[in-house]
């Protein structure tokens, strides 16, 4: 398992913003974040609203504490409301059960990280995290297949 570097964490940052420009999204925030929870690379595009660095860290730093894809996330908080509340009060930060959190993992299922993203519709976040970790022979892990 190779972990995250910072150059491997901003080539998702690029890619994930084109990814965005190709299908027109609105203006994106992306956050990648290593298999502990750290921050390793952050953009927001201009015209991105103020809030939504800690909305695209909340998505990725959900999968990460909880291993699991942040479309997951938003299936179990809907199911138990309860334990999301409680989750947050916990945490070292907010977990954003959205989709838009997607797990990166290696060719053997090992997590290397997350990659938020906030911005568009939640789908489109996915989406663009998505193509982003696949454009790095990654595999990504949003949760559940969309």
């Amino acid at each position: 398992m190779t972990p995250l570097t910072l150059k491997s964490a901003v080539s998702l940052v690029d890619a994930a913003l084109s990814a965005g420009h190709t299908i027109e999204a609105a203006p994106l925030t992306v956050a990648v974040l290593d298999a502990g929870g750290h921050l390793l690379a952050l953009q927001r595009e201009d015209g991105a609203s103020l809030i939504r660095p800690d909305i695209a860290i909340g998505k990725a730093w959900g999968a990460i504490a909880l291993g699991k894809g942040s479309r997951l996330l938003a299936l179990d908080a809907q199911q138990r409301p309860a334990f999301f509340a409680a989750l947050n009060g916990l945490g070292e930060r907010p977990v954003v059960p959205v989709p838009g959190g997607v797990l990166i993992r290696d060719g053997e299922g090992h997590v290397l990280g997350a990659v938020g993203i906030s911005g568009d519709t939640s789908d489109i976040d996915e989406q663009c995290a998505i193509s982003a970790i696949e454009a790095a022979g990654l595999r990504a892990d949003a949760g559940v297949a969309v």
